[in-house]
This record gives structure tokens, sequence and C-alpha cells, in this order.
């Protein structure tokens, strides 16, 4: 065993690809008390490589023209072995990707992830990637909500000044969603989680760069462990009982998270009584149409994202995290109530009194990135103003 143990050492040291791998993966310096919310990067990752392993394997099958797209998703799912298990796993997976990054996305924001500046900033970027690649693949099966989807979103382009009537034609490939929209689509979400990958690569580069935040919110170098073998067997645990919740989906409810108005082919003539996108996207569809105005429905649209890139412009608090803020926490928390109405909302009609309910969620929305670092500086003020008494 001390021979093997000595090789499988010098192989990992010698090999340069399994150097920097190991240096990753094995033996990473690790805060010793990171706790079960860390566990969300490793189950994206995860997640990345389960979507692009059925998105390939169902690519061979699916035809990107008008006339064959819905027949070909059919095709997969009655005659292509394992195929229903395939398209299953790749839908439903995707709601647990989105599931995942919004609550990594949350821990970052309670624990103030976002002052590794890099770090977030490549994580952002790969948040709206990951929005673009979920839409364009709710397109390809062409049923009716994905025709009269894409009609409604790729139309929000044409309230851009100037350009956005061209840039619409250029997005349709002619004058209306079509056959050269749908080939568009599907190479764009063909090729994107490759793209995805690189950005993950990037991203994981200044994350151990930096070195990995933790519940304390202080500096651990000191009480370090390597990332082999306890955080790899905390994080499989994770990942088995994600996995395992996914089948149960996939084997026992598999349209859970599906709209029923896509199991239609797409009719351009006939468009749905409530057109509404995937439960993921429902908090910025709720945003979008809480403005009457076009154009401000896009840039309330765009900000409910890109608000993210201005987190690192926060002033530095004294605690590395809301966790001994009792008023930031009360405000985060109200915020995740504030994201779960807004979600439901997405889902209602457009009329009294869920439209004033989603008015009214779209404001405390952007009033929290507002209110959310003065909270920081009201508790200090009042633990300072304490001890000098």
């Amino acid at each position: 065993f001390a021979k093997f143990n000595s090789l499988k050492y010098s192989l990992r040291y010698r090999n340069r690809f399994l150097k920097v791998l190991s240096s990753v993966l094995y033996d990473l310096p690790a805060p010793v008390n990171l706790t079960i919310f860390w566990n969300f990067g490793s189950l994206l990752g995860v997640c990345l490589v389960m979507q692009i392993f059925t998105g390939l394997l169902m690519a061979v099958h699916y035809t990107p023209e008008v006339g064959q797209a819905f027949d070909s998703v059919v095709h997969i799912m009655r005659d292509v072995n394992g195929g229903w298990f395939l398209r299953s796993a790749h839908a439903n997976g995707a709601s647990f990707f989105f599931g995942c990054i919004y609550l990594h996305i949350g821990r970052g924001v309670f624990y103030h992830s976002f002052f590794m500046t890099h770090t977030w900033l490549v994580g952002c970027t790969l948040f709206i990637v990951l929005m673009a690649i979920a839409f364009t693949g709710y397109v390809l099966p062409w049923g009716q909500m994905s025709f009269w989807g894409a009609t409604v979103i790729t139309n929000l382009f044409g309230a851009i000044p100037y350009i956005g009537p061209s840039l619409v034609e250029w997005l349709w490939g002619g004058f209306c969603v079509g056959d050269a929209t749908l080939k568009r689509f599907f190479v764009f979400h063909f090729l994107a989680p490759f793209i995805l990958m690189v950005l993950v690569g990037v991203h994981i580069i200044f994350l151990h760069d930096t070195g990995s935040g933790n519940p304390l919110g202080v500096d651990s170098d000191a009480e370090a462990v390597p990332f082999h073998s306890y955080y790899v067997l905390k994080d499989l645990v994770g990942i088995v009982v994600m996995i395992g919740i996914l089948f149960m989906i996939v084997f026992c409810e598999p349209d859970l998270f599906s709209d029923p108005t896509n199991y239609m082919p797409a009719d351009p003539m006939k468009t749905p009584l409530h057109i509404q996108p995937e439960w993921y996207f429902l908090f910025a569809y709720t945003i979008l149409r809480s403005i009457p105005n076009k154009l401000g429905g896009v840039l309330a649209l765009a900000g409910s994202v890109f608000v993210l890139y201005l987190l690192p412009m926060y002033p530095k608090s004294l605690w590395r995290g809301s966790q001994y803020n009792p008023v930031a926490q009360f405000v985060f928390w109200v915020f995740v109530g504030n994201f779960i109405v807004l979600t439901y909302m997405g889902m209602c009609p457009v009329e009294p009194p869920f439209e004033l309910v989603g008015m009214v969620s779209s404001i405390l929305y952007f009033l929290f990135y507002i209110v959310y670092p003065f909270t920081w500086f009201i508790w200090e003020s009042v633990i300072f103003d304490e001890g000098m008494n």
C-alpha cells in the first residue's frame, strides 16, 4: 500500500493536468466550518454535467424545423430507448439547476460573498448565460407555450431605441418567429453550455485565488483542511440526495414543473389565454408586466438581474455577513419571502388584486438592494452605542 500511495502521489504531481486538478479538487485548503449552504456550488457542477450529457443524447434525435420539431420530441419520448427518461431528466434538471443557483446566490448575498469581486462578477455572468440557455431550450419543443413565449420575449428587444426593430428581425431571422428562429435557438442552446463550462472554470480559479468564505465571516486560513476527503464526502452526500429527489420526480411525477399547454403543437393562429414562462423566470416576468410602459418594463426586467453586478460596490461593513446582524437578517428574509410572492404572482392573471400585489412586490424587490447596506451601519451604531454606555 505504501508503494502504491507513493506512486499515486508522484503521478499526481508529475503530470501537469493532474497537478492542476489536484490543486483544485484534492489539496485545496478549505475552511473547517463550512455548512450545507456551501454544497450548492458542487451541486451546480453536477447539474451542468447532467444537462450537457442528457442534452447531447437528445440532440442526435431532435429536428430543428418548425414542421418536425414537436414530432421529433414526441419521437424521443415514445420511440427512442430511454428517451422518456432523458427528456424528463433534462427538463426537470433545469428546475433543479435554477433552484440550486438561487440558493447559491442567496447564500452569497447573506454572507456578503459579493465582496470577492471577480468571483461574484463571473458568477453573475454565469447566471445570465444560464438564463439565456434555459429560455432557448424552452423554445425547442415547439409547443404552444414555446412558440408564444419566444414571440413575447423576443418582441421585448423591439423596445430598445433605434436598434430594437432590427435586432428583433435579426433574432427571428425574418419577420416573425419561424424556422430560422428555431434553428438559431437550437445552435445557441447546443453551444452555449460549453461556454458555460469555461466560465465555471474561471469562476473556480478566482474562488480559489481569493479563498472561500465561511459562516463566521473571518479569515480561516489557520483553521483549514484539505478539500479531500472531508468535503468530497460531504458533497457526495448532497449529490446523492439531489439525484435521488430528481429521480423520484422523473419516475413518479415527470410533468411536475411542465405547462400542460406546451403539450399542444405550436399554433400561430391561436394565442393561449395565459402566457407564462417556467417557474424560475416568474419573478422577472412579474416585474416586467407590473410596469405599463413597454420600455420601462424591459428596463425593470433587465435591472432585476443586472442589479447583482452592483453589489460589490457596497461599502464594507465591520462583519463579513449578516449572521451577527438581526436587522440585516430580517430584511434579507423579507426579501426571500417577497421573491416567493413575485414568483407566485407570475402564475396569476393580470387582474385585481394580483396586479397590485405584483407592483408592490416589484418595488420591494428593488428597495431591498437600497436598504440592505444601511442595515449594516444601523446595527453597527447600535453596538457601538451600547459599548459606549
